[in-house]
């Protein structure tokens, strides 16, 4: 099945060095399945809170990509399906270093899960890989209180709508070996750096898109007699 240019974007950011895959709120698991199809990880899982999905995706899963429970030594990534909220992936189950992808919902109920998970396994090394559909100020400056830190991030155009990318460590754990990391930015870094005149456009037009929706909130907000809340969101846009 051909992934969508975002969900190609955030398979090519997982690398393969994780022991443990969470495709979390994964709908029909299409992300999941090409990590699986690829191997990406000892073990793949899917987690949705929507039991008609999860049913359907299992189904299919069985299918196409039958597990061999006799064998020790598992050459093919293996697979389970939960049907669960996010906040509750039984993380403390399985060992070795885990990445929780969790796409393709709101930055406030993005920031609420990975909240959950990292109040639950403070001490557990996990990587997250996350792609708010909004308020991506919002859950950068939340990541940032949590003292996460930045592996790479990457701004995309698909359908004339714009995605951040980011994928983040918790910082716990060993990073011997591990890509380097950096502070992470509330307005990003790298994706105002283009490396073609493509990627120049997207940046531009996403800049004034941004800088549009804050202005407007801004305006709601002067309207209603209240001081702006979100002036130093302006301010940190304009100042790219």
């Amino acid at each position: 099945m051909k992934l969508s240019h975002r969900l190609q974007t955030l398979h090519s950011l997982v690398s393969n060095d994780y022991q443990h895959i969470w495709d979390c709120c994964c709908d029909h698991g299409f992300l999941g399945v090409q990590l699986l199809s690829d191997n990406k990880a000892p073990q793949i899982h899917f987690v949705d809170i929507v039991p008609s999905l999860m049913n359907e995706l299992k189904g299919k899963l069985t299918h196409y990509f039958p597990q061999d429970s006799h064998t020790e030594q598992h050459t093919y990534s293996q697979w389970q399906v939960y049907c669960l909220d996010v906040a509750a992936i039984p993380l403390h189950k399985h060992t070795g270093r885990h990445l929780v992808i969790i796409a393709g919902v709101g930055g406030d109920l993005t920031q609420k899960l990975v909240d959950d998970i990292h109040r639950q396994h403070p001490n557990t090394a996990i990587d997250f890989l996350l792609c708010p559909v909004h308020q991506q100020f919002e859950l950068r400056s939340h990541l940032k209180s949590l003292n996460f830190a930045l592996i790479d991030e990457v701004l995309i155009e698909e359908n004339r709508r714009y995605y951040e990318i980011l994928l983040v460590s918790n910082n716990q754990g060993d990073r011997k070996n591990r890509p380097p990391v950096r502070d992470i930015s509330n307005v990003g870094d790298k994706i105002w750096l283009p490396i073609d005149q493509q990627q120049l456009q997207i940046s531009q037009q996403y800049k004034a898109k941004t800088l549009q929706h804050y202005l407007r909130m801004q305006q709601g907000q002067e309207k209603q007699g209240k001081l702006s809340e979100i002036k130093h969101i302006i301010e940190a846009y304009q100042a790219i």
